[in-house]
């Protein structure tokens, strides 16, 4: 993939040692950095962090149904690393949510503490991507055979380096509306639109950067400050916004949702 697309994502947690517990202990992250009510944690000493906690003890819970994170994806080098990790889970007692095959990816499904999505994938090889007739990408979602992954599994002793956000998956309210945003606002690619409810655009011919689905429904709840949830997040994207998108500060801005994006040069 080269430089990542998507550097960091804050989140906003209830208990900053429960979460580091989870992150660090079962996950395998390091703890790059620490303050009072701040952590953050990668897998690369030497890179910017993948994730950002926040700690706000009186912060509301996350609504069922809201815009803005559905998952953020951790994409691991290679096969034995994400059987590493499936092992690790297992060893915790962690329970996944879900686990894909997504033809261009095999995935597993999870949450954190707080309730945050989380994904862990790695990548199939591109040569091995298909895509129709009409020029767009073969996605699916097939059951992942677990014990088949696990038989690959090296027993890596953490999250391994090299380990990046491979792609942000967001609740949005209107996928035209978003289309516009990510697309002809900034400068991604339509890689699928086929499947149901959802939209998947990327830079530079990957499967996906941000995926958008409005399965929230009509009524989610708009991000809050003072909700459990996501902050922002941080995003080298192949176009620069011109004026008419609400900006927050020099390279802060928000999407049709309110959902806050920093800008990276």
């Amino acid at each position: 993939m080269g430089t990542p697309i998507i550097e960091t994502v804050a989140l906003r947690v209830r208990d900053l040692h429960r979460s580091s517990a989870f992150y660090e202990g079962i996950l395998g992250l390091q703890a790059l950095s620490s303050g009072d009510a701040i952590r953050e944690f990668g897998a690369d000493p030497g890179a910017p962090p993948l994730l950002r906690l926040v700690e706000a003890p009186d912060a509301r819970p996350k609504p069922a149904r809201a815009l803005g994170l559905y998952h953020v994806a951790l994409l691991v080098p290679d096969r034995p690393s994400l059987a590493a990790v499936l092992r690790r889970l297992a060893d915790a007692g962690v329970r996944l949510q879900g686990a894909s095959d997504h033809h261009v990816s095999e995935a597993l499904y999870l949450a954190d503490p707080d309730g945050h999505g989380i994904e862990i994938y790695r990548d199939r090889p591109v040569k091995e991507w298909a895509y129709s007739q009409s020029g767009e990408l073969y996605m699916t979602t097939d059951s992942l055979d677990l014990q088949e992954l696990l038989s690959a599994s090296d027993r890596g002793a953490g999250m391994p380096r090299g380990t990046m956000i491979g792609h942000i998956h967001l609740h949005v309210a209107d996928l035209k509306k978003a289309e516009t945003f990510y697309v002809e606002d900034l400068g991604f690619d339509v890689m699928v639109r086929s499947y149901p409810g959802a939209l998947f655009v990327s830079a530079a011919g990957y499967h996906h950067h941000i995926g958008l689905n409005t399965w929230a429904g009509p009524n989610a709840a708009p991000p809050e400050d003072q909700t459990i949830g996501m902050m922002e997040f941080a995003i080298r994207a192949p176009r620069a916004p011109d004026g008419n998108v609400a900006r927050h500060g020099e390279n802060v801005i928000s999407d049709p949702d309110g959902i806050r994006i920093r800008l990276i040069d």
